[in-house]
C-alpha cells in the first residue's frame, strides 16, 4: 500500500540554494536537496486501486505556472518541540488555486478532503535528537532568508517509504503545469 502525497518540483536552483543553509543543528536529520519540494497536498497510504486512480486523474488537471517565494525558517509543531524544520512558500493566488485543484480532483477520486489548514513549506529537516536552544539559534541566523523567484512548472505524484535512516521518495507522476516561465 504506497504512502503518498502530491508536491510542486523546485527547480535545481532553488535546490541548490536551499542545501546552502542545510547545516549547523547537531542531530538534525537533514533532507537531502534531490528531496526538497512543495507539499500540495499528503495523501497517506492509499491502495493499488487508489494509486493508479491518483495517478492517472492528476493528469487532467490544468494550470498555470507560476513564481513561488520561499522566505524564513520555521518549525513544526508551532507550538512546543521542534520536529520538523521548513522554509515557507508565500500563499500566492497561483499556489492556492493549484493546490485548491488538486485537493478538489482528489476528493472527485474518492480520497477524504484534507481539513488541516494549508501552510505551504518545503522541509530542510526533521529534528529527533537536538536542543530546543540550538534550533531556536538556527532560525534567528536564517530568519532573513528568503528566494523571491523561484519558478514552479510542474507538480508530482511521489510514493514515500519510511526506512531508518529517513524518507525514501519515488516519483510516481509527473505533470507539467501550463507556460513556460524563466528562472528568477
Amino acid at each position: 500500500m504506497p504512502r503518498l502525497f502530491v508536491a510542486a518540483d523546485l527547480p535545481d536552483e532553488a535546490r541548490e540554494k536551499l542545501a546552502e543553509i542545510a547545516y549547523g543543528i547537531p542531530g538534525a536529520d537533514w533532507v537531502p536537496s534531490e528531496q526538497y519540494h512543495l507539499t500540495l497536498r499528503f495523501l497517506g497510504d492509499q491502495d493499488e486501486s487508489a494509486f493508479e486512480t491518483i495517478r492517472e486523474g492528476l493528469g487532467s488537471l490544468v494550470a498555470p505556472s507560476f513564481y513561488a517565494a520561499l522566505r524564513g525558517i520555521g518549525h513544526f509543531p508551532l507550538r512546543g518541540d521542534p520536529e520538523v524544520l521548513w522554509t515557507e512558500a508565500a500563499k500566492s493566488e497561483e499556489l492556492i488555486s493549484l493546490r485548491n485543484k488538486v485537493e478538489s480532483l482528489l476528493a472527485a477520486k474518492g480520497v477524504e478532503r484534507d481539513t488541516r489548514k494549508f501552510h505551504p513549506h518545503v522541509t530542510l529537516a526533521r529534528i529527533r535528537e537536538s536542543r530546543g536552544e540550538w534550533v531556536a539559534n538556527y532560525i534567528v541566523q536564517h530568519a532573513l532568508f528568503s528566494l523571491p523567484e523561484v519558478p514552479v512548472q510542474s507538480f508530482s505524484l511521489f510514493s514515500s517509504r519510511l526506512t531508518p535512516e529517513g524518507a525514501i521518495h519515488t516519483r510516481e507522476g509527473f505533470y507539467p503545469l501550463q507556460g513556460l516561465l524563466q528562472a528568477g
